[in-house]
């Protein structure tokens, strides 16, 4: 990730945001708001870890933070993601996060000296909350 992106003020509900190692504070990866339609009520996100990084939780717990405050801080009603069909961690990941596959783009993107298939996957407010409960505030008697 760029350091100048890290730094770079918002655009309205777009935005990158660093992934840290809490016990290091070493960068290990980049997510965020790429397109956002306040009045639709709809947002697309991203997430990159570094290879070096994956599969130790780090996407995941980025995903969430980041739904969390887009759904429950900012009330988008809907987050898609857009995943390369090779990409068979992502795609698991997105499944167990609770996203639905709802499209193909056939051949949408040329990568690596073919075109390669786009796959579309989608998610709304109350699946989220469903699969991702927020933490309850303590009862006060």
């Amino acid at each position: 990730m760029d350091v100048e992106q890290a730094v770079a003020a918002p655009d309205g509900d777009c935005f990158q945001l660093a992934v840290e190692a809490v016990d290091s504070g070493e960068l290990v990866g980049a997510v965020g708001s790429y397109h956002a339609d306040p009045r639709a009520g709809w947002f697309e996100y991203g997430i990159t870890i570094g290879a070096a990084h994956r599969r130790q939780g780090y996407a995941a717990q980025a995903a969430v933070l980041l739904l969390r405050f887009m759904f429950a801080e900012r009330r988008f009603h809907r987050c898609e993601a857009r995943i390369f069909a090779h990409n068979e961690a992502s795609l698991a990941l997105h499944e167990r996060l609770g996203f639905v596959e709802e499209g193909r783009l056939r051949e949408r993107v040329f990568l690596a000296g073919r075109h390669r298939d786009l796959v579309v996957m989608g998610m709304l407010s109350e699946e989220f909350d469903r699969r991702h409960p927020a933490l309850q505030a303590p009862a006060w008697s």
